[in-house]
């Protein structure tokens, strides 16, 4: 095995490099401003991705391979459901602090493990529930306040409306992550990648007809920025997979969260609460929890493997 195949120290360095590049993607859209079309904002996230993507599969001659396919409905399905999951996610994000919008969007891999547990069969033991549960009831903490203001301001209150759109965009998250784990079993990581920008892209240019906002070139360029850097961060991610374990690299998604905050106050003058960071740190805590833990189930099942006596 080449000796660039597997070194952590450059996987966690990827990985966060995308949380960086995934960070400027963000600060684009929210900085475009709330009264583009949600559709509007995901059709450039998407179209725009797909200029980095073509370009790096070019150049590691995979774009011919990455467009052959064998499942052109899971292709599909993924895509439509990742795109009601980045519309979601667009539209808390442009109504939300960013750094509420990023600790309510952890609760995308909590509930993908119970997902998995329901449509695909996974096991999942106590222990892994119960952080689950933990980590759902840290995402309500952070919520509430925001949920309360359906009560005080009706049914119109933005941010009520952001921080439940956030909610369901984990929920949708999580299925497309679901799906993903379908499709990773007989397709290409760079076909699934490919298929997926566009897919979204078409998926999302059918908002049209519905309204799509006129907007000045400052938004525009925002907008297409932030598409050009989804699809180098997402680039990134799939390299970081490359080079280390994905247990090894996945908490540092929750560097995230700091870097949030700190552009939230200084691009937006978005001030966290003790309500959101004390929600925060028990999000972070549980999902840390069921990476270490999936990381030593899959040691236990690794030294099983090597202690089964052979037959025949």
């Amino acid at each position: 095995m080449d000796a660039d195949v597997h070194s952590p120290m450059r996987g966690i360095l990827l990985k966060i490099l995308s949380v960086v590049v995934f960070l400027g993607m963000s600060t684009c859209i929210k900085a475009a401003g709330s009264d583009i079309a949600t559709g509007q904002i995901t059709f450039y996230r998407s179209a725009f991705a797909m200029v980095p993507i073509l370009g790096f599969l070019a150049l590691r001659g995979q774009l011919r391979d990455a467009f052959k396919t064998t499942d052109v409905t899971g292709h599909l399905a993924r895509g439509f459901v990742g795109i009601l999951a980045m519309s979601f996610g667009f539209y808390g994000l442009v109504h939300l602090p960013l750094p509420e919008a990023i600790a309510i969007g952890y609760a995308m891999p909590l509930l993908a493990v119970a997902f998995a547990a329901f449509f695909l069969g996974e096991v999942v033991r106590l222990y892994r529930w119960t952080a689950v549960m933990i980590g759902l009831v840290g995402v309500l903490i952070i919520t509430w306040p925001r949920l309360t203001l359906f009560e005080q301001g009706g049914f119109g209150e933005s941010e009520a409306l952001g921080a439940a759109a956030v909610l369901l965009s984990a929920i949708f998250g999580a299925m497309a992550m679901v799906l993903v784990r379908r499709l990773v079993q007989k397709e290409r990581t760079h076909t699934i990648v490919l298929y997926f920008s566009l897919s979204a892209s078409i998926f999302s240019l059918a908002t049209l007809p519905f309204g799509w906002a006129a907007m000045s070139w400052t938004s525009f360029l925002l907008l297409m920025i932030a598409g050009f850097c989804g699809g180098v961060a997402q680039i990134l991610l799939t390299e970081s997979y490359r080079h280390a374990d994905m247990s090894t690299i996945a908490p540092f998604e929750y560097t995230s969260i700091v870097l949030g905050i700190v552009i939230g106050y200084f691009l937006f003058g978005d001030v966290p609460t003790a309500t959101m960071l004390a929600g925060t740190a028990i999000v972070v805590g549980a999902g840390i929890f069921i990476i270490f833990r999936e990381r030593r189930l899959g040691l236990e099942r690794k030294g099983a493997r090597k202690h089964v006596t052979p037959q025949g």
